[in-house]
Formats: structure tokens, C-alpha cells, sequence
């Protein structure tokens, strides 16, 4: 394993859900190279941030992703988190399977302000 990488686990976990909204913790857990408890630390901190809404399909959970989302580090906050999906999933902005349409309403958890570690 390299000892650093370009991207957070917190990206990884939350382009794992923009590629397979219905995906299980297990899975992505695998997917990043984390225990799947961090995986559920990462996946809270995305849901009560508003980057990511969950809801629940029988006993599994599918997850959205607001449309227009800003990055979270100041030096960011000039693009949104839309473009980065783009680049990185070669999906045009509320293309990929976690979108969703910008004619919901507003969101119930707006993303909170609060710097993030870099």
C-alpha cells in the first residue's frame, strides 16, 4: 500500500456510492482497503454533513447525492463537488446513478461549513 494517496478515504467511500448508490458497507469497505467500521464513520460523517442522503429500500440502504454540493477545503470552494464526479467517473454532472434532481426541493441536511482536515 502507498503511503499516501491524491484522494481521502471520505472521496473514495463517497465515489463508491455516486458509482453504486445500492452498494452495502461490506462492499465498499473492500472496495476502499478499510475495516468497514471505518467505512460507517466515514459514511455517518457524509450523511450528517448532507453530501450524501440515505433512505431505505427493505432492509438495505440506497443513497443519494444532492446535485451542486460545494468542495469542502476553502482553496475548493470554487468548484462544486459535481465537477470532481465528472473528472473522476468520466459521468456528466447528475448523470451517475447517485444524482439526484435538482427539482426535489431542498435539502434536509444542508453541507455544514465546517473546515475540514487536510
Amino acid at each position: 500500500m502507498p503511503a499516501w494517496t491524491f484522494l481521502t478515504n471520505h472521496a473514495h467511500v463517497f465515489l463508491c456510492v455516486v458509482k453504486d448508490p445500492e452498494a452495502r458497507l461490506r462492499d465498499i469497505a473492500d472496495i476502499v482497503g478499510i475495516t468497514e467500521r471505518a467505512t460507517q464513520r466515514i459514511m455517518s460523517d457524509l450523511v450528517e454533513t448532507g453530501y450524501i442522503e440515505r433512505d431505505k429500500a427493505g432492509r438495505r440502504n440506497v443513497y443519494r447525492v444532492p446535485p451542486g454540493l460545494p468542495m469542502r477545503h476553502p482553496m475548493d470552494r470554487h468548484a462544486d463537488l459535481d465537477q470532481l464526479v465528472s473528472v473522476l467517473t468520466g459521468f456528466g454532472p447528475g448523470e451517475h446513478p447517485a444524482a439526484m434532481e435538482e427539482d426535489r426541493g431542498s435539502r434536509k441536511n444542508p453541507p455544514h461549513d465546517a473546515p475540514s482536515v487536510s
